[in-house]
């Protein structure tokens, strides 16, 4: 079934999504978004899981674009939670009238682009085709579920549950044995909140991570008031940084700085919470030295937490330096296992053998469960795009082009894929920086390369083959000078996924310094793209 031809289709109603089809629609372009949700979100319409909550502080979480927006929304709490989030995004939804433009409750299945027309034909999971002259890709860097293929897993007769598909209504634990899988972000949050209900909860980890403890607390009235006067600067700030939101590291390298101070700058960081503690020491995540006076730090903090020496000796990380696996971010979560009827497992001593139809055996144990929760992640960066896998000029498939690791042209365009841009994924600062004002700089710098073209007259863009390869070896250069890359083995390298190649995907140069490259491409006539006209 064919459906009708558009300028631009979206692909996606998140952060990026949803401002992409706003800022198509204000330049007057025929706009389509396609979504598999039945309502907006993104990534917030499926992660719904107890405990799910943004590690970056909510009045940064946000939008910018629009002032009336930014000083009539009030936010409750200073990191917010899921449900504040999509209620957010629906609101502004709402407000600029987005959602009249999308079909949800559809996935994309496909896409091709004809040369003969220089259309991308677009296939969707109801069996229509849509055509547009752009394909943008807002697909999430953390949306492409990660589901694990233990032995005998379909033969649980229990309750199965997966953090990144959780359902609309949350599941009651009472009485229940649950089993969670899983010690990543998701398992972390998730937790405390499953431990508060459960009969037992029972973690099975196979790498521990490190996690801050979160100090949350509700905004007054007269916090909004002062952040509503302050947003300009605090978006200033923000523009260029290093991560995309206002702070900066409050020390300088750790060598610089004596035993006190340097004390001082962690107990500052670690009472400020969340990821920021990556950042104390300017050379924290590039000098082994730096980085082990915070992972000593942080491991002290976690053995003063838990009561049982052998349980902390296991939930304390030994296999990477601090923050080169992201730091999560967590409500308690340390203290959980100081109680009775919570126990971890540790799978690097005794891995899951299958799973039966009431009980999760490993090598030495079995542990019944009647609720099994996965919360194993996300085939990220790359996923949900490749699970796609478009098909450019000459019949280049994704699959092909990216079989040796992700190539791309600033994060945002891939050679043999014209007229094709993706959002937040491999080659651009992705999940190292404030994903929302990270969606807005590269949304608005593809509609001004798009409108470009329409008034040139030109059909086609992509980038040369030459300017997408200098550009991923810069992206490799600049990872290899920090402890990312060797140190750690992570879902940033793919790692989790079997099969996947291991490339180091983010841009960790910094936010405001890939600003200020997408900037100069601009200003240089948009250098290392070819123009097309038919």
């Amino acid at each position: 079934m064919t459906g009708g031809r558009h300028d631009v289709i979206v692909i996606g109603a998140g952060f990026a999504g949803l401002y992409a089809v706003h800022r198509a629609a204000a330049a007057g372009m025929s706009v389509m978004g396609i979504d598999a949700a039945d309502g907006v979100g993104g990534t917030w319409y499926w992660n719904r899981y107890p405990g799910a909550r943004c590690d970056v502080e909510s009045v940064d979480y946000s939008y910018s674009f629009d002032e009336d927006l930014q000083q009539s929304w009030t936010w409750t709490e200073r990191f917010a939670g899921q449900p504040e989030i999509l209620a957010y995004l629906e609101h502004v939804a709402d407000r600029f009238d987005l959602t009249r433009h999308y079909v949800f409750g559809t996935a994309v299945t496909g896409a091709a682009f004809d040369e003969r027309t220089g259309t991308w034909e677009v296939r969707t999971s109801n069996g229509t085709q849509h055509r547009a002259s752009f394909l943008l890709c807002a697909t999430g860097c953390l949306s492409a579920v990660n589901r694990p293929h233990l032995p005998g897993v379909g033969d649980f007769a229990g309750e199965v549950y997966h953090t990144a598909a959780w359902p609309q209504r949350d599941p009651d634990f009472s009485g229940k044995r649950v089993g969670l899988v899983g010690t990543g972000s998701s398992g972390i949050q998730a937790a405390p909140l499953i431990a508060a209900s459960a009969a037992s909860l029972t973690v099975f980890q196979r790498s521990p991570n490190y996690s801050v403890p979160m100090p949350n607390h509700p905004w007054t009235d007269d916090d909004m008031h002062r952040i509503r006067a302050e947003y300009a600067e605090r978006r200033r700030r923000s523009a260029y940084a290093p991560a995309g939101t206002p702070h900066t590291s409050p020390a300088g390298p750790a060598a610089d700085t004596g035993p006190e101070e340097r004390e001082a700058a962690l107990r500052q960081r670690w009472t400020q919470g969340g990821v920021l503690f990556s950042k104390t020491f300017a050379d924290q995540l590039t000098d082994l030295a730096a980085n082990d006076i915070a992972r000593e730090f942080a491991e002290a903090r976690i053995r003063e937490l838990v009561a049982d020496p052998a349980v902390a000796d296991d939930l304390v990380p030994a296999d990477h330096p601090i923050g080169t696996k992201r730091i999560c971010t967590d409500t308690g979560y340390y203290e959980t296992f100081n109680l009775d009827h919570v126990s971890l497992v540790n799978l690097r001593r005794e891995p899951i053998t299958a799973v039966t139809a009431g009980a999760v055996q490993t090598t030495t144990s079995e542990y019944p469960c009647d609720v099994l929760v996965f919360a194993t992640g996300f085939d990220a960066m790359t996923g949900a795009l490749s699970r796609i896998d478009p098909v450019g000029a000459g019949g280049a498939r994704l699959g092909d082009l990216w079989a040796d690791g992700p190539v791309t042209f600033l994060g945002m365009m891939i050679p043999k894929l014209p007229n094709l841009f993706s959002f937040s994924g491999p080659g651009s600062p992705s999940v190292l920086a404030n994903m929302v004002l990270h969606a807005e700089v590269q949304v608005d710098w593809v509609m001004a390369l798009i409108t470009e073209a329409r008034v040139l007259g030109v059909t086609q863009v992509e980038p040369r083959a030459d300017a997408a390869d200098a550009w991923t070896r810069h992206v490799t250069e600049v990872a290899e000078g920090t402890l990312f890359v060797h140190a750690a083995s992570s879902w940033y390298l793919g790692a989790n996924i079997e099969g996947k190649k291991r490339v180091f995907m983010p841009y960790v140069g910094g936010f405001g310094n890939y600003r200020r490259q997408c900037d100069d491409v601009a200003a240089n006539d948009y250098a290392g793209l070819v123009f097309t006209s038919r």
